[in-house]
C-alpha cells in the first residue's frame, strides 16, 4: 500500500511539474493582466464567457457514449492514402502586388494582401497535442512548402490557445520571421513565455480595431473556450478575425458554435469578399462549440460573404464523423442556397481577382 500511495503521489507531482515548467503548456497571467482583463464585459469571475450560454457539461450517459465511440472508432475516419498536395512556388512571395490565399490544411492560412502576409493560426506539427506520440496525425506527412522556405510575415494572427490552432514547435520555427502577433487577450502569455518580445505581441479584446500599415484587424467574437492544461480552462479569450484592406475584406471564423455574433459582424463589418468558415470536427453533442457544415452556410450569409472557403478539416481526425463528411456536407447545402464554395487543394493559390477559382472535388 506504501509503495502504491508513492507511485500515485510521484506521479501527481510529476505532473503537476511537467505543467508548470514544460513550455509547451505555455505561460501562466500575470496579475496585471488579470486586473485589465477585469475591464473585459466578457470576463467574470476570472474566466472569459460566450455571448449566449454555452454549456459543454454533459451527463454520464453522453460521456459514456462519447468514450464508447472513440474506442470504437470510425474506419472512414481517415483517408486511406495520401492526399494530394500542390507545393508552392516560393517564387510567387515575390510578387507583392497580388492578393493570394494559400491554405495548408486545418485552419492554417497565409493570406497575401494588398502587400502584406498575413498567417492564420500556424500549425505545421504532426500532431495536435502537447506531445508528438499522442493524438492522431496529420494525413499528410508534407506541407505544401518547407517552414524553412517561409518568407518574413508581417502579421500573425491567433484565433485561440488550443493546440490544434497554437503549436509551440510551429511558433519557435517562425517567430523570428514575424513582425507582429495580433491574439485574443491572455494568449500573448503563452507567446512570452516562449521568448517573443512584449513589443511584438498585441493582444485583443473582442471589437478591438488595429490599423496595421493600411490593413484594419478587428478581434470578433466566437462561441468556444480555452485553455492548454488542466487547470486553466477560459483563462485567456477565443476569437474571429475581421482582415479588411482597401480592395478586399476577409472573415475568419476561428473556432466557433453557431451565434448571433456572426450577423452582429456581418451587419458592422461586412459584406466581405471571402470567408474562412470552420466546417469540420463537429458533433451533435459539442455542437455548441464547433458548428455543423449547414450552420456553416448559414454564418456566411448572416457576414454578408460572397466567396466560401471552408476549413478547420482536411488535416485531422478530432472527431467521429467520416473525414470527407464536412467538405460533403458544406458543399451540398451551399449549392441548395446557391452560395459559392471555392474548395482548393492544401497549397493551392486562390488568385483574389482571377474571375475563376478552384473548385475541385479532390477528396473523391
Amino acid at each position: 500500500m506504501k509503495v502504491m500511495i508513492s507511485i500515485f503521489v510521484g506521479i501527481g507531482l510529476f505532473g503537476i511539474c511537467l505543467l508548470k515548467f514544460h513550455p509547451v503548456f505555455g505561460g501562466g497571467l500575470s496579475e496585471e493582466k488579470l486586473q485589465t482583463f477585469s475591464q473585459s464585459s466578457n470576463f467574470r469571475q476570472n474566466k472569459f464567457m460566450n455571448q449566449i450560454p454555452t454549456s459543454m457539461d454533459m451527463n454520464p450517459e453522453t460521456l459514456v457514449t462519447i468514450v464508447r465511440d472513440f474506442v470504437k472508432g470510425n474506419p472512414q475516419g481517415r483517408p486511406n492514402g495520401a492526399i494530394p498536395v500542390e507545393f508552392i512556388n516560393t517564387i510567387s512571395f515575390q510578387e507583392k502586388g497580388e492578393t493570394r490565399i494559400y491554405w495548408f490544411g486545418h485552419s492554417t492560412v497565409l493570406l497575401e494582401i494588398e502587400g502584406k502576409r498575413v498567417l492564420i493560426d500556424p500549425m505545421f506539427a504532426k500532431t495536435p497535442s502537447p506531445f508528438p506520440l499522442v493524438g492522431g496525425k496529420r494525413y499528410s506527412e508534407i506541407l505544401p512548402m518547407k517552414i524553412e522556405e517561409l518568407p518574413s510575415v508581417d502579421i500573425v494572427i491567433l484565433s485561440h490557445d488550443h493546440y490544434d490552432h497554437l503549436d509551440y514547435d510551429s511558433i519557435m520555427s517562425i517567430k523570428d520571421k514575424v513582425g507582429q502577433f495580433y491574439v485574443p487577450l491572455g494568449v500573448g502569455s503563452h507567446l512570452e513565455r516562449w521568448g517573443i518580445e512584449k513589443e511584438k505581441i498585441k493582444e485583443n479584446d473582442w471589437w478591438a480595431e488595429s490599423d496595421v500599415g493600411g490593413l484594419k484587424l478587428v478581434a470578433t467574437p466566437a462561441r468556444h473556450f480555452s485553455g492548454r492544461g488542466l487547470f486553466n480552462r477560459d483563462t485567456t479569450l477565443w476569437c474571429s478575425w475581421v482582415i479588411i484592406g482597401k480592395q478586399t475584406r476577409v472573415f475568419f471564423s476561428g473556432d466557433s458554435g453557431y451565434g448571433p455574433h456572426f450577423e452582429q459582424i456581418g451587419e458592422k463589418y461586412g459584406p466581405f469578399d471571402w470567408t474562412l468558415m470552420e466546417c469540420g470536427q463537429y458533433d451533435e453533442r459539442w455542437s455548441a462549440i464547433h458548428m455543423m457544415p449547414e450552420e456553416t452556410v448559414q454564418a456566411h450569409i448572416d457576414v454578408k460573404g460572397n466567396n466560401l472557403i471552408p476549413i478547420h478539416w482536411g488535416a485531422f481526425s478530432l472527431a467521429l464523423h467520416d473525414w470527407t463528411d464536412p467538405i460533403e456536407r458544406v458543399t451540398k447545402a451551399a449549392q441548395e442556397r446557391q452560395i459559392v464554395v471555392s474548395t482548393p487543394k492544401i497549397g493551392e493559390p486562390i488568385r483574389v481577382g482571377a474571375g475563376t477559382y478552384p473548385s475541385d472535388i479532390w477528396w473523391r
